[in-house]
């Protein structure tokens, strides 16, 4: 019952998505001249974080409800894990740079830091509701992990604008 309603919330998040990104891009071929521009790419990012808090919330119904089962949810645990061992990887790829790495590699890269906040938020709701001292764990392996690559990202980013020998 629990999961029907989940799937029913995401179902119903889909929708509100997929006609949020029809009307944009009607407007988009209607006003394709200004679509070009830097605020159009504002308006496009804002509502892409837009649909993804939209998706977390039936994404925390469906954490509420794993979190009573303890095979389902250390294996779910162990993914996150997993998960957040790919920030500071990807946060290695960015600083070895174009020279050493792909170009869609540090594309994928850029993309999974940019979800640092969304994931770092997931987990901690999932740390928050874990019942069993295994999943509670792996969930705060899996934050620690995160929020210390968050915190590198955040001060490697200050160093670089505005560190001591940039001025």
């Amino acid at each position: 019952m629990q999961l029907g309603l989940v799937a029913l919330g995401y179902a119903a998040v889909l929708v509100v998505a997929a006609a949020l990104l029809c009307g944009r891009h009607l407007q988009e071929l209607q006003y394709p001249a200004e679509a070009s521009g830097g605020m159009w790419a504002a308006g496009d990012a804002f509502l892409y974080i837009f649909i993804a808090y939209l998706f977390m919330v039936p994404t925390v119904f469906l954490i509420w409800v794993t979190a009573r089962f303890e095979a389902v949810y250390t294996t779910y645990s162990k993914f996150l894990l997993g998960l957040s061992l790919s920030a500071p990887v990807c946060l290695v790829v960015l600083f070895l740079g174009e020279k050493r790495v792909g170009e869609s590699l540090i594309a994928l890269c850029w993309y999974r830091l940019m979800w640092l906040p969304f994931i770092l938020m997931g987990m901690g709701i999932s740390r928050f509701v874990a019942r069993f001292d295994r999943a509670k764990r792996f969930a705060s392996y899996a934050l620690l992990i995160e929020g210390l690559t968050l915190a590198v990202a955040v001060a490697l980013v200050v160093h670089a604008w505005g560190g001591p020998n940039n001025r």
